[in-house]
């Protein structure tokens, strides 16, 4: 590396530093949603197969998730896997679901989880999963059920308009059998039939790869979150371009409609 390349580093590592400084002194968002675009452009930039961009994408969510506690973020989630996701390439697919469910598997059993008390759930519709992904989602979640100082949802096999739909289906039955009545029907307790009525809404959502979108992705709960968009593929995204986001965050004013 040249002289001036080094500069650059230098440069950009006091940058980080000043940035990560200035994002401690403000309130960070409580809960970061992340849209996790890219890994499979990342790959071919790369001249890599398309599964090692998943691999890389999965590496880079761990980095991710240390930037989160670092700065405060008390809950993190994924979007893994969507309901759209089900009709890429059948090997793709399947490629996808032994990744996720081997770092179910691995997170169930890391020692990080237990001493940061990290507590791991899953939204979606599960049963379209296979088994051996069902069974590594009821086990990372059930070992890690009494945890409290950190929550990380993994959006998989999930749609909003499906999570939506289910929603009021539920609603449904209840109205039907007797057990609700319409007027007992209200923001607060649609919210109760949502996969998990306990998260609170995203503060903010972040998506990489540059597109300007929100996919399907916590339409009930993001009606007034605010939106930053990455151009950076997932892979690819540094310490800086996520301090940056912090940064707009916490810049601007939110007025929630008012």
């Amino acid at each position: 590396m040249g002289i001036t390349g080094r500069l650059g580093d230098i440069a950009s590592e006091v940058y980080e530093k000043v940035l990560l400084d200035e994002v401690k002194l403000y309130p960070p968002p409580h809960h970061l949603a992340i849209i996790t675009d890219g890994n499979r452009r990342f790959a071919i930039s790369h001249s890599m197969p398309r599964d090692q961009g998943h691999v890389r994408g999965k590496e880079k969510l761990e980095e991710v998730l240390e930037w989160c506690r670092e700065i405060g973020i008390k809950v993190v989630t994924v979007y893994g896997f969507s309901t759209e996701n089900f009709t890429r390439d059948p090997d793709e697919v399947k490629f996808l679901f032994e990744l996720i469910t081997d770092s179910l598997n691995e997170l169930a059993v890391d020692a990080r989880v237990r001493e940061n008390s990290i507590r791991i759930k899953v939204l979606g519709d599960t049963e379209k999963l296979p088994e051996k992904l069902r069974a590594a989602i009821s086990n990372a979640e059930k070992k890690t059920g009494n945890n409290r100082g950190f929550r990380l949802n993994l959006a998989i096999g999930y749609g909003g308009r499906a999570e939506i739909v289910d929603a009021v289906k539920k609603i449904a039955a209840r109205v039907k059998d007797g057990s609700m009545d319409l007027s007992g029907i209200t923001e607060e307790t649609f919210r109760e039939y949502l996969y998990d009525g306990t998260i609170p809404d995203p503060d903010l959502v972040l998506r990489t790869s540059g597109e300007e979108r929100v996919s399907n992705f916590l339409l009930w709960q993001a009606a007034y979150s605010e939106l930053y968009f990455s151009d950076v593929n997932w892979p690819d995204l540094k310490k800086v371009d996520f301090l940056r986001a912090i940064r707009s965050y916490q810049n601007r004013k939110r007025r929630f409609g008012s």
